[in-house]
């Protein structure tokens, strides 16, 4: 049985060292440990780690052992946030969030974990970027707070 990909925003990482969301990261976390959860991670998240805390880079590479090559910007994947930018899901200046949708929804993630309440766990936005994949001929993608 193939394990449900999970695909990892930044504010994820962030949060296993925050003491607001410690714990639910941390639990995400063990369970990448434990095999029972695949990691998906991306070039977009790396860019967005390059200038934290060193104990973040760390866990950031710690996960990318366990996911493998991280998912690769691509044509597709920011076509598929300009249609999210088209539908005013997020604001344009927030373009990094929409971009991690569409790179989880291309990659074929299971599921999108964030802890980004304000852009993409809302059940509003989730809806949107729903109908958004479908119109473009992706399927419907879990979008979910760790």
């Amino acid at each position: 049985m193939r394990l449900p990909r999970v695909y990892v925003d930044t504010s994820v990482v962030g949060g296993y060292f925050d003491p607001e969301f410690a714990r639910w990261s941390r639990a995400l976390v063990d369970d990448f440990r434990a095999g029972r959860l695949q990691p998906f991670l991306s070039d977009l998240l790396a860019a967005e780690l390059a200038g934290a805390p060193k104990h973040v880079r760390d866990l950031y590479a710690e996960l990318r052992v366990a996911a493998g090559p991280p998912i690769q910007l691509s044509a597709d994947a920011l076509d598929l946030a300009d249609k999210y930018a088209a539908h005013q899901i997020v604001p344009v200046r927030f373009r990094n969030d929409m971009l991690h949708i569409a790179l989880a929804t291309v990659a074929d993630a299971d599921i999108v974990v964030s802890w980004n309440f304000r852009h993409i766990v809302r059940f509003d936005k989730i809806r949107q970027f729903n109908a958004v994949n479908l119109e473009a001929g992706y399927k419907v993608i879990a979008i979910h707070s760790p």
